[in-house]
């Protein structure tokens, strides 16, 4: 289960919190298509494992060499695939990869940023020679460096909302690695039995200004009550929020957001909004929608950062919004009920 841990800063924190060095070892280059992108990572550390780099083929060869590092102190660089020294070690993809393995400290300056930057939701970027590392905002690679990887907030989801498909959306969210939240307005005072998801039953503006919203956070407001939709939807549309996605039928959206607009939202923020939220996967049953969300949520932040706009908001022609939804019909599908 080491593999599943995408972000493996959790993994650093833990051996900083032992006195423990630890070796971190960085893909820095794929070529034919491998199985994870250049910037992955794992770190090595008596007891604490996490990250994966081939699914199988390498990560045994990588810990030998990682214990080897942990020892000595000395960076090492590791070619697996074509080039290898070693032939017997296979790719079955056939990609070729490099991969730099680094001796941390647990009192490394630059370590001690990037963990601070992550409590304090900052993004940061991580610069390693293998010997010297530096950690700040827009660093830039010296010559000798051969790691830049840039370090983002962890990815956080705010679900509103408290039948079955907002908890399926909560639960998902948590096992997809978002830090999550379920905001229920006086909701029950006991939590749901979901591992790992935050709990608040204040009124949704309360709960979000309370949260803070951010570019790496995602708003799912999936409540099936007008008042409290609304009250979720001007709290969020307007903030840094890197996503806001509304449950609901199609053929009722154009008028819902004709009344955020009525009520003086800047038509900008409302085009923001995604909605029906989700993308179209013909499912409506809870895990389904869930997974729609999760997916949509996904799609958007990779979009963001490669500049595709393929993903953009159904709302983001915001001149064609109210004709669009409004021939829509009844029959035509949606993500829940007519009632929503």
């Amino acid at each position: 289960m080491f593999g599943v841990a995408e972000d493996v800063r959790p993994a650093m924190r833990q051996a900083v919190a032992a006195h423990r060095a630890f070796v971190l070892a960085t893909l820095v280059s794929v070529e034919g298509g491998g199985p994870r992108p250049e910037g992955t990572q794992m770190v090595f550390a008596p007891g604490i494992l996490a990250g994966y780099f081939s699914g199988g083929c390498v990560e045994g060869d990588v810990a030998g060499h990682a214990w080897s590092c942990l020892d000595d102190g000395q960076p090492r660089t590791l070619i697996y695939g074509e080039g290898s020294p070693w032939p017997d070690i296979r790719l079955l993809c056939g990609a070729r990869i490099e991969i730099v393995l680094e001796r941390v400290a647990p009192d490394d300056s630059a370590l001690g940023e990037l963990l601070a930057a992550e409590a304090e939701r900052r993004p940061v970027r991580y610069v390693s020679d293998g010997l010297t590392r530096a950690c700040a905002p827009a660093l830039s690679p010296w010559p000798e460096a051969v790691i830049a990887k840039q370090y983002d907030p962890t990815p956080r989801l705010v679900v509103v909302g408290g039948d079955p498909t907002a908890l399926a959306i909560a639960e998902l969210g948590v096992k997809s690695g978002f830090e999550t939240t379920l905001v229920r307005p006086k909701g029950p005072e006991t939590p749901p039995p979901i591992p790992g998801v935050r709990y608040r039953r204040d009124e949704p503006a309360q709960a979000l200004a309370a949260i803070g919203l951010d570019p790496w956070t995602s708003v799912a407001v999936a409540t099936h009550d007008l008042e409290t939709d609304r009250a979720a939807l001007k709290a969020a549309l307007p903030s840094p929020a890197g996503y806001v996605g509304l449950l609901g039928a199609r053929r009722r959206l154009a008028g819902r957001l004709a009344e955020l607009e009525g009520e003086g939202m800047d038509a900008a923020a409302v085009a923001r909004l995604h909605a029906p939220i989700g993308l179209d996967i013909g499912g409506k049953a809870p895990f389904e929608v869930a997974v729609s969300v999760i997916g949509e949520i996904t799609a958007n932040r990779y979009a963001r950062a490669s500049g595709n706009t393929s993903t953009s908001s159904p709302a983001a022609a915001a001149a064609a919004l109210a004709g669009r939804f409004s021939r829509a019909s009844a029959t035509e599908n949606t993500l829940t009920s007519d009632e929503s």
